[in-house]
């Protein structure tokens, strides 16, 4: 995109290189944190209220917030977190994958401003990453439950389906926080989407030209309508004396009346030919 262009010629040099390692460096101590502290949680939580009340840290803290599950599953969802932004940082530079977290976050807390006091989540943000890493790497497999090897890209559908689910059937505050965590996805890649949307569309014009040629028979008997589809050991036939050289099967190359230009038989001649 030009503008990403633009903005990283004026501002690359401030890149902040390996930002997924440090916003899991923040999890993993913030999550240690809070099993001996269980209201520490609450203290990071970006609620908007208390931001307007002095407590601006929790614009920074909010995104140290680790995942609410187990044990086990967080450590699995802070190393493919660290694969996801660390391939996407490798691919697109330290500079664009900055700017695609920071339009996430800038979403994310202006959403926040509209439900001042509700506790606005981090995680729609950094699902924004693996539907990003999906969309660059669909064959990449992961093994799902350590057994089941399973492509990105259908877990991403699932993914896509859960946010559907959400918008269609879910809170305005879900709603928004959705939202809110897709605008950076569709930001990167709308342009690509749209041109891969154009390209469907005209393989599928032409899928749909070759179907119908298919279905069209090459020779159409003038007399019996009898079709090279219809019955393909025919042998068929174009007649010369007749207007436009008209097609005729074998059992009527020799027995038909030419066809003259003015559409009329020829009255004279009582046999075809040739």
């Amino acid at each position: 995109m030009k503008l990403l262009d633009n903005l990283q010629r004026r501002f690359g040099r401030f890149a902040v290189p390996h930002v997924t390692q440090g916003l899991i460096a923040c999890q993993v101590l913030a999550y240690f944190l809070a099993q001996g502290k269980p209201g520490f949680l609450d203290g990071i939580a970006l609620v908007p209220n208390r931001v307007l009340q002095g407590e601006v840290w929790r614009l920074a803290t909010f995104v140290c917030e680790p995942p609410n599950i187990g044990i086990i599953w967080v450590f699995f969802f802070w190393y493919l977190f660290f694969l996801m932004g660390t391939a996407l940082e490798n691919t697109w530079g330290v500079f664009r994958y900055n700017v695609y977290l920071l339009v996430g976050y800038l979403a994310t807390v202006a959403v926040s401003l509209l439900a001042p006091d509700q506790a606005a989540s981090i995680a729609f943000l950094q699902g924004s990453v693996f539907l990003a890493f999906a969309y660059l790497y669909p064959d990449f497999e992961l093994l799902l439950f350590f057994i089941l090897p399973v492509k990105v890209k259908w877990l991403a559908l699932l993914q896509w389906l859960g946010y559907g689910f959400v918008m269609a059937f879910g809170d305005w505050w879900a709603c928004l926080l959705v939202g809110a965590s897709i605008c950076n996805f569709l930001l990167f890649f709308w342009h690509d989407i749209y041109l891969r949307m154009k390209s469907g569309r005209r393989r599928m014009a032409g899928q749909a030209a070759q179907i119908k040629t298919a279905h069209t028979p090459r020779h159409v008997c003038a007399i019996c309508g009898a079709t090279s589809l219809s019955d393909p050991k025919m042998s068929f036939r174009y007649c010369s004396k007749c207007a436009g050289g008209a097609c005729y099967c074998a059992a009527h190359i020799q027995s038909h009346q030419h066809v003259v230009e003015n559409r009329k038989y020829d009255a004279v001649s009582g046999s075809g030919g040739t």
